[in-house]
């Protein structure tokens, strides 16, 4: 596997507590910032996608809860 390049939101600032994520052609990979050693969650393009579409829908000011 090709070494992966973190990339943290940019929501987070300079906060050391945050999701990071590395891409490639047929992966995506999750890690939290702060255990970067440990194992961390690899998804498939489509299923982050549809986790995005998620998160922005429940997370906008008219989602019902």
């Amino acid at each position: 596997m090709p070494e992966l390049t973190w990339q943290k939101s940019t929501y987070s600032g300079d906060a050391s507590n945050c999701v990071e994520i590395a891409t490639t052609l047929t992966t995506i990979h999750i890690r939290d910032s702060k255990t970067p050693t440990i194992p961390h969650l690899t998804l498939a393009p489509s299923t982050w996608a549809e986790f995005l579409l998620y998160a922005a829908r429940e997370g906008s000011p008219s989602a019902s809860r």
